[in-house]
């Protein structure tokens, strides 16, 4: 082979190679991990989660690739980001503690694996057969939040036996969580004999909004429900709950 002939082939091979890189870093599976929660309040989640792959022999960056999605409570960037996993075809879509997702994600692939953390019942949601057999493309856990919630009101009225009105904070825009909070607050309510007033905010001026609302209410306690948004939202809300009631007593926040 003549020189010039070999030169070309070395230099046409050593073009190619960042291209190969590409290609077979590309080809390893992906699994798009999808939180509700900001990366500030979930420093340990994507650290826990690359463990529990490596424990099954898959390790982030060498055999398999992990994408970090942290919403930090805005769902309505939900349907974008699972249209985007399903058209890529991610190997697996992990919701952990996020309904909204786990839903958005079941309604749009019956093929791509989805494994779930949800707080209501993952059959009358719809993304199970049954407990014991799942069935289909999704699996995950269930938190049994409802009855966390209700056990939550009972010990607030515990260390509070004179109070009679509670304050509830719940976020509109995750509907799921928000109609199963309730539901289980209103039905521990009647049993205990104290009165719920709601309230609803989904945004940071909605926040501001809710707190004077319920500064005027003169509720004896506060109730706020669990969601990715008000765990982001956490210093603003102990903020605002100062401020709205600055004596702190009798008033108490769960």
């Amino acid at each position: 082979m003549r020189r010039r002939e070999f030169m070309t082939l070395l230099g046409g091979t050593a073009a190619a190679w960042p291209l190969a890189a590409r290609a077979q870093q590309t080809a390893m599976p992906v699994v798009a991990l999808i939180s509700a929660r900001s990366r500030e309040t979930a420093v340990g989640l994507a650290t826990e989660f690359r463990k529990g792959l490596s424990q099954t022999g898959r390790t982030d960056g060498q055999n398999v690739v992990v994408e970090d999605h942290w919403l930090e409570g805005h769902y309505e960037r939900v349907p974008a980001l699972i249209d985007d996993f399903v058209r890529r075809n991610v190997a697996v879509i992990a919701t952990p503690a996020n309904s909204p997702a786990t839903l958005a994600a079941k309604a749009a692939t019956s093929t791509i694996p989805i494994v779930f953390g949800v707080g209501e019942d993952p059959v009358e949601l719809g993304l199970v057969a049954s407990l014991a057999k799942p069935g289909g493309n999704a699996t995950g856990i269930n938190f049994f939040a409802s009855e966390i919630d209700a056990k939550r009101l009972g010990l607030m009225h515990e260390m509070l036996p004179k109070a009679r009105r509670f304050a509830v904070l719940i976020n509109p825009a995750n509907g799921t969580t928000a109609g199963a909070t309730s539901k289980a607050l209103e039905l521990a309510a009647r049993v205990i004999g104290v009165e719920l007033v709601f309230f609803r905010a989904g945004t940071s001026p909605e926040i501001d909004a809710a707190f004077a609302a319920i500064a005027r209410e003169r509720v004896d306690a506060l109730f706020i429900a669990p969601d990715a948004y008000f765990a982001a939202r956490a210093a603003q809300l102990l903020r605002r709950f100062g401020s709205s009631f600055p004596n702190n007593v009798p008033n108490t926040a769960s």
